[in-house]
């Protein structure tokens, strides 16, 4: 097998996550419709227009079984190659009968459960790396890194921003003794 030429420089796509957390465990009889539609939609992404990957767990033919985000949450993690594609599947395509079922199989999130970041084009997000990416939007709201379709940013928003990146929030630094009485004095 042969590799294939790597995309020239500056081009990206974009990865998404999004997590459901599950009202019932994936064998109850209540989630069987959901269960029903997993593999015609996820063959209809696999097929659609802009669509460039998307983790399976290992031996099986979708995510369900990882839990990155806890034991009763599921994920689904893909790359696109632009936000409209990403858009067009979800909002214009039989993808929609999912989400308007949603709210007999899934909680419902009041934080953040979907978020959007570019990848370099060939990069495949990990697990981790989204997880990281949906704590970061929770944490810190929509940037250039971590966004959602209501707040997005373009790739090239996001490259210039991690050239001019900054280290990431943090607490006070810990060495050395603080000001404001807070230490012993001798």
């Amino acid at each position: 097998m042969t590799a294939s030429p790597r995309p020239p420089a500056g081009v990206h796509h974009l990865a998404q996550l999004n997590v459901a957390t599950l009202l019932h465990p994936l064998d109850d009889p209540r989630m069987a419709p959901f269960v029903e539609m997993l593999d015609p939609i996820n063959t209809a992404a696999d097929g659609a227009p802009g669509f460039v990957w998307r983790f399976v767990e290992e031996g099986t033919s979708d995510a369900t079984g990882a839990r990155p985000a806890g034991e009763d949450v599921i994920v689904n993690l893909t790359v696109w190659e632009t936000q409209e594609a990403l858009w067009d599947f979800t909002y214009r395509s039989g993808h929609l009968e999912v989400m308007r079922r949603r709210r007999a199989w899934f909680q419902r999130h009041v934080e953040a459960h979907l978020v959007l970041w570019w990848v370099p084009a060939g990069h495949r997000p990990t697990t981790e790396e989204a997880v990281e990416r949906l704590a970061e939007l929770r944490a810190y709201g929509p940037s250039p890194r971590a966004f959602t379709f209501a707040s997005a940013y373009t790739a090239a928003e996001a490259e210039a921003s991690a050239a001019h990146a900054t280290p990431p929030r943090s607490e006070a630094p810990t060495t050395g003794p603080r000001r404001g009485g807070d230490v012993d004095e001798p």
